[in-house]
């Protein structure tokens, strides 16, 4: 910990702004194992003491790093190297759901849930459920963990009609409604890029601010019933989204 911290090696004069050196040392440090998930740095303060740097520059070094995900700061705790999270690639052609996902690879899965409740619907949920007037509808709000490591934020909605009892769900969501006749065959599902709020963050252990994957699916029965409205935040450390591409028919090709 002396050596990462030490003051020898800084250089002002052209190896980069002196923050910039401070973030590199620690990175490299993390990556080398000399620092490891859960180990605890020195407080800005004595961190300032023994690099011979300014508070200003340690802290834009560590909010740095935290904003990378590689640092984990906790309220009233202090600053800590963050967990490993292992990259999982996420095929974009199969409808499943994270329960199966994950037990396809072997890995356990765990749920906190936050809210399981019936209510009237939001615009949002009359339009994307097509819901009529009286209509109530089931949300289900979670955060999905594998193997001890938060990885997502589930918001599902779904029509009372389709799951009456929210409370009956306790994994899967479609192998409950699989029980009921219910299961989806086909979604749609749109993807983009998302910075995590105070509160999301919070809830998947990662600094606010850091960047996420948003994920809107509305699935479908057979008969084109929509059956589920779900918004879901992913880690954007923990997931990369894969689809096969295939070229065109010969007639559908389009040369520009």
């Amino acid at each position: 910990m002396n050596q990462i911290f030490s003051p020898d090696g800084f250089d002002e004069s052209g190896s980069g702004p002196l923050y910039i050196q401070l973030q590199k040392r620690i990175s490299e440090a993390i990556a080398s194992g000399r620092l490891s998930p859960g180990d605890s740095l020195p407080p800005e303060r004595d961190m300032a003491a023994l690099t011979g740097l300014s508070r200003v520059t340690v802290r834009k070094a560590v909010q740095a790093l935290v904003s990378g995900g590689q640092l984990l700061q906790k309220r009233g705790s202090g600053t800590f190297v963050a967990p490993r999270v292992e990259k999982l690639e996420q095929a974009l052609s199969l409808l499943t759901s994270f329960t199966e996902d994950m037990a396809r690879r072997g890995r356990t899965v765990e749920s906190v849930w936050i809210t399981r409740s019936l209510a009237a619907p939001a615009p949002e949920e009359v339009m994307a459920l097509g819901l009529g007037a009286g209509d109530r509808v089931v949300r289900l709000e979670r955060v999905r963990s594998s193997d001890g490591v938060p990885l997502a934020i589930e918001r599902a909605s779904l029509p009372e009609s389709v799951l009456p009892d929210p409370a009956g769900v306790e994994g899967s969501l479609y192998k409950a409604l699989e029980v009921r006749g219910m299961r989806p065959v086909r979604a749609v599902q749109r993807i983009s890029a998302a910075n995590l709020g105070a509160k999301d963050a919070e809830l998947l252990n990662v600094a606010p601010g850091v960047a996420g994957l948003r994920i809107e699916r509305i699935s479908y029965l057979p008969s084109g019933r929509v059956v589920e409205f779900t918004r879901s935040l992913y880690r954007g450390d923990a997931y990369d989204f894969a689809v096969e591409l295939k070229l065109a028919p010969d007639g559908e090709r389009t040369i520009k």
